[in-house]
């Protein structure tokens, strides 16, 4: 077996054993021994390949644990100035930031940040690339590669119409202040999709490869996941920096956090309607939104395989849409009984909101070998007013 093959799935099995009453409800809770183990993980690819990986922290902005992740990884990718900042502040390492457009007002500070300064068109290489050479930042392309391989169209950003990346068929020749390119165009998807990606795209790379010093790839790779083939990664990224003689990078989010995380609630009463419904105080829309925007379900923690009482769980807010889904209980579940979802460590943290004045869950990491657990992060009613005016 290769050493960069997984021995067993991460994440679930371990929180298996954790006693949800331990924490405030919600809260979500960190395991960072699954977090490690998936750094573990995303750094044997880099050694065996030589590409460097970047945290993107738009998917994953927990900085309490940055000097872990600093340990293990090359540095972040930011999607503006308030995330370079938290890089700069707390991650160190390479920083690289995109935007779908830059403000002006910003651009001076996001360029005297960030070493690697990724434009979405040449418009804006022309109207900001000089200042961004000034700072000193290496000046780079998102290119849309025009080969969708994305699920969902909302997505997929090789999706018609879409705004994020130039065209590669309207691409003649690259600005002279260009030296690197970037595509992201894959959701949490296996190496296959990246492998046709790349060959679509891969005549462009080479008829531009003397301008090219570093190429890219975004996320969207799904890594740490059991089942990824990390072995043909290794060997495509490999094959890539060697024929055009680059620096390839990656942005990771969700195989960074993958199964290292739990959001646990309270079940807050249950009531009938065409069958059990059960209130808590999870939020779909304000702590799980890609529950309705994806949409998608999140597995429960200890949900039965079989069989079982099916009960509607639905957030506290008056949105009649705040519905996370139908889940299988052993028995009718009651009032101020735990629950937990699963792999909510990555995305959803990041986009809580306090719709219909909703608490946000407070954070907790957790050692599941030692047991060990700290609050890190609570929020109270100041939290809320001072976002408002």
């Amino acid at each position: 077996m290769s050493q960069l093959m997984p021995t067993q799935s991460q994440g679930a099995g371990n929180f298996a054993t954790f006693d949800l009453s331990r924490v405030p409800s919600p809260c979500f809770v960190v395991d960072e021994v699954a977090l490690r183990q998936n750094l573990e993980i995303l750094h044997a690819v880099s050694q065996a390949s030589g590409a460097e990986i970047l945290l993107a922290l738009k998917a994953f902005s927990m900085w309490s644990l940055a000097p872990l992740v600093r340990t293990y990884l090359s540095g972040a990718c930011a999607s503006g100035l308030w995330e370079a900042k938290l890089a700069k502040a707390h991650y160190g390492g390479q920083i690289t930031s995109y935007a779908p457009a830059f403000k002006a007002s910003e651009f001076d500070e996001i360029a005297n940040l960030s070493d690697h300064i990724v434009f979405n068109s040449p418009a804006q290489v022309a109207r900001f690339g000089a200042q961004a050479q000034q700072a000193g930042a290496a000046i780079g392309l998102r290119i849309n590669p025009q080969h969708s391989e994305g699920g969902v169209e909302k997505y997929d950003p090789c999706a018609a119409g879409s705004r994020l990346g130039q065209p590669l068929s309207d691409i003649t020749k690259l600005p002279d202040l260009v030296s690197g390119l970037h595509m992201h165009s894959l959701c949490e998807q296996g190496f296959a999709p990246l492998a046709r990606t790349v060959e679509a795209i891969e005549p462009f790379l080479q008829a531009h490869k003397q301008q090219l010093q570093w190429l890219n790839l975004g996320g969207g790779h799904l890594i740490t996941r059991p089942d990824y083939d990390r072995d043909g990664l290794v060997q495509l990224l490999t094959r890539l920096r060697d024929t055009l003689d680059v620096q390839v990078y990656l942005e990771l989010g969700t195989s960074v956090a993958f199964d290292a995380g739990i959001l646990v609630g309270e079940i807050l009463d249950v009531m009938d309607n065409d069958g059990p419904v059960a209130i808590v105080d999870i939020s779909a829309t304000c702590h799980m939104p890609d529950v309705l925007e994806a949409p998608y379900r999140p597995a429960l923690l200890g949900e039965p395989a079989s069989g079982g009482q099916s009960v509607s769980l639905g957030g506290p807010s008056c949105l009649a849409g705040d519905v996370i889904g139908a889940y299988a209980f052993d028995a009718l579940p009651q009032a101020g009984q735990r629950l937990a979802f699963l792999d909510q460590a990555h995305y959803s943290m990041v986009k809580t909101s306090t719709f219909n004045g909703i608490a946000l869950p407070s954070i907790a990491i957790w050692n599941s070998q030692s047991d060990a657990l700290r609050m890190v992060k609570q929020f109270d009613y100041g939290d809320f007013e001072s976002r408002l005016s």
